[in-house]
């Protein structure tokens, strides 16, 4: 392949959206571990935007994922922490790309004196509109769980570990 003037600038081009995409994932996931609705809703689609995670009912919008995810995560005594790796993003056209990300998924719930851990996989596309990439669509699968429950003296007891029930989520 002849490197060209075109050919350099194109690659570079390439690798300033695979980096855009992945900064778009990050604030999508610290502003959840922050429990910052806005900052949440800035990085999905406005118009619409299908969230589909397992364990979750799925949104086509991002107003209701958002709105249930306020209730959900945002309250006092729950301590989540995403930590996203194994990053594959592909650029599928000159505004669109898809990406899939392994997640390391902790959530502490103070209430209820339990710790969820779940690895995660998500399925994401995006799309380039108005000059910055937007998450036009993400889906989770989970691949396991470990959840346990804390009794008053700080001793934990395992409730689940291996495939995760229907009832607990991530986001």
């Amino acid at each position: 392949m002849e490197l060209t003037l075109e050919s350099l600038a194109a690659r570079i081009a390439a690798l300033e959206d695979i980096e855009a995409i992945r900064q778009l994932k990050a604030r999508y996931l610290r502003g959840c571990d922050l429990k910052q609705p806005e900052v949440v809703r800035d990085t999905l689609l406005s118009d619409g935007a299908v969230i589909a995670y397992e364990g979750f009912p799925p949104f086509d919008n991002r107003e209701g994922f958002v709105e249930v995810f306020t209730a959900m995560g945002c309250q006092p005594g729950v301590h989540d922490i995403h930590h996203a790796t194994n990053s594959e993003i592909e650029l599928t056209g000159p505004d669109s790309a898809t990406g899939k990300w392994s997640l390391n998924f902790r959530s502490i719930i103070m209430a209820q004196r339990s710790v969820i851990s779940m690895g995660v996989e998500y399925e994401d596309r995006y799309v380039r509109q108005d000059g910055r990439w937007w998450i036009a669509e993400t889906r989770s699968h989970r691949t396991g769980c470990l959840i346990e429950s804390i009794d008053a003296d700080g001793k934990p007891t395992v409730v689940v570990m291996g495939d995760p029930p229907a009832t607990y989520g991530e986001g």
